[in-house]
């Protein structure tokens, strides 16, 4: 596992160290929109516009257009009949699982992330395919008629694309509310990175619905979460003391959100070429766990983040969830690295020797 570094500067394909300049893989700026010049330009446009933030009511008296705007458009761009966003994708998750809290019974998947928690109670270890089969028979033993199902999308720490192919073994005599977070999927996965809504809510039986929730800081470096359902769930979302009682998000980025569909189809392209050039250049694809066109590659050998920072490559690597766990070691790519970047950590890891 590679020691900690501290800076004083965001991270884009570099990052500098006391002076030193290192290749940075990784984060969770897949499409590198933070340090994108074009993005950026849009968000000033909107700062211009709305100012640095909003911190009234959405129920107050004065409304501003881009909020309704950004929700429809995400609402057609998703597949989803309606949208709903918020400041963060926490207070998002955590509108949406307090306001149907009471309304059924909750089944967890493992490594859910907190967001979608009700209390730390709801946290559950181990792993997803395991969870499948108990999970199918509690679904079916359950005395209670409403079942809410809680999991994530895909596992962005060990770089695994979760399976949904166990929808069609619920039972058809309970009704069924699935809700996922694509978080680390939107703006990545799915037909022109829109993520997972449209491509489950095509396999639903008639006895379910789909909510998915979601930041929207990863892929799009949007600070603003999004839930998307059904319009009486997210009408129901509008009238919770989150919606009236907390900030929205800044409007100028949903400004710039709206503003940047180019850029984001750009930077998606850049991307998965980036991605493919990565795995064209490794001798050994094999020491590394991924997905078609996810840019995190989980790595076997954790003594690799070592090795790479000596040679001046930052990648992830952490213990996780807590200090006393094993590491979490993972190559990150974005569309902000350049081809001779990429070469250079093709270079390093086919150099690298495993014991």
């Amino acid at each position: 596992m590679a020691n900690k570094v501290y800076t004083d500067q965001l991270p884009g394909r570099t990052l500098v160290v006391e002076g030193e300049e290192f290749l940075f893989f990784s984060g969770t700026s897949y499409l590198g929109i933070p340090v994108n010049e074009a993005f950026r330009h849009c968000v000033l446009e909107g700062m211009a516009r709305y100012g640095t933030n909003y911190s009234s009511s959405r129920n107050s008296n004065l409304q501003l257009r881009v909020f309704g705007e950004a929700e429809e458009y995400l609402a057609r761009y998703t597949g989803a009949e309606a949208a709903f966003t918020m400041s963060s994708g926490y207070l998002a998750g955590q509108a949406l699982v307090q306001t149907l809290q009471g309304s059924g019974h909750f089944i967890y998947a493992p490594n859910t992330h907190p967001a979608l928690w009700r209390s730390t109670a709801d946290e559950v270890t181990g792993d997803y395919d395991a969870w499948v089969a108990p999970m199918l028979q509690q679904v079916k033993s359950a005395k209670e008629s409403h079942i809410i199902l809680v999991c994530n999308s895909l596992d962005p720490l060990k770089a695994r694309n979760h399976g949904f192919s166990w929808l069609s073994a619920l039972p058809k005599d309970k009704q069924i509310t699935l809700i996922v977070d694509d978080s680390h999927g939107f703006g990545v996965t799915g037909e022109d990175g829109a993520g997972i809504f449209e491509q489950l809510n095509s396999r639903l039986q008639q006895n379910m619905r789909l909510v998915v929730a979601s930041s929207m800081g990863k892929a799009l470096g949007i600070p603003a979460g999004v839930v998307l359902g059904n319009k009486s769930l997210v009408d129901r979302l509008r009238h919770s003391h989150y919606f009236g009682g907390a900030s929205p998000a800044i409007p100028a980025y949903l400004y710039a959100f709206l503003k940047c569909e180019p850029v984001f189809k750009e930077a998606r392209e850049k991307l998965f070429t980036n991605i493919s050039y990565f795995l064209e250049h490794l001798e050994r694809p094999e020491q590394f766990s991924y997905f078609e066109r996810y840019p995190v590659f989980g790595v076997r050998a954790h003594r690799l983040a070592a090795y790479l920072q000596e040679h001046g490559v930052i990648i992830s690597s952490f213990r996780y969830p807590t200090p006393a766990d094993d590491p979490i070691t993972r190559v990150i790519l974005s569309s902000a690295h350049q081809q001779e970047d990429i070469q250079r950590l093709t270079r390093l890891i086919n150099q690298f020797e495993q014991p």
